[in-house]
């Protein structure tokens, strides 16, 4: 896929895999909701979760994000990517009111941005460095 074309399909999708190497060796995978600044994938989670200990013992991780349900429909984004883990309240639910509008379809009243800003408190926010990234679009094959 062309920078375009990664740009529009990841405005489009809603949800990437994010795998982490677990305190054993193995693969963590989890899937996130996402916005994208300035080229990078942001998401926000819960502080105490897997993931999170995950990253901070070791800030490396791949993202994927994919759509189709038939080969010849197959397209995704794959990259990998060095975390870095965000946990200033406010930077945490500016990124929180962001995922909430992106997901929620539009702007935010008072309540819940209220619920945000308390979620906030018990998450942080994610932020993916890509450091190399592969892309496909199997409907460029026929």
């Amino acid at each position: 896929m062309t920078s375009d074309e990664v740009a529009a399909f990841l405005a489009e999708q809603k949800t990437v895999t994010c795998a982490t190497l677990g305190r054993d060796g193995w693969p963590h995978l989890m899937p996130l909701w996402y916005v994208v600044r300035e080229g990078e994938l942001w998401s926000w989670t819960y502080a105490k979760s897997q993931k999170v200990r995950n990253l901070e013992r070791d800030p490396r991780c791949t993202l994927q994000v994919e759509a189709g349900t038939s080969y010849d429909q197959l397209r995704g984004v794959m990259v990998k990517a060095e975390c870095v883990i965000h946990r200033a309240l406010d930077g945490v639910a500016a990124l929180g009111e962001e995922i909430a509008v992106r997901y929620g379809g539009g702007a935010l009243d008072d309540g819940a941005r209220e619920y945000v800003h308390r979620q906030a408190t018990k998450r942080v926010g994610l932020q993916f460095r890509p450091r190399e990234s592969a892309t496909w679009d199997h409907r460029k094959l026929l």
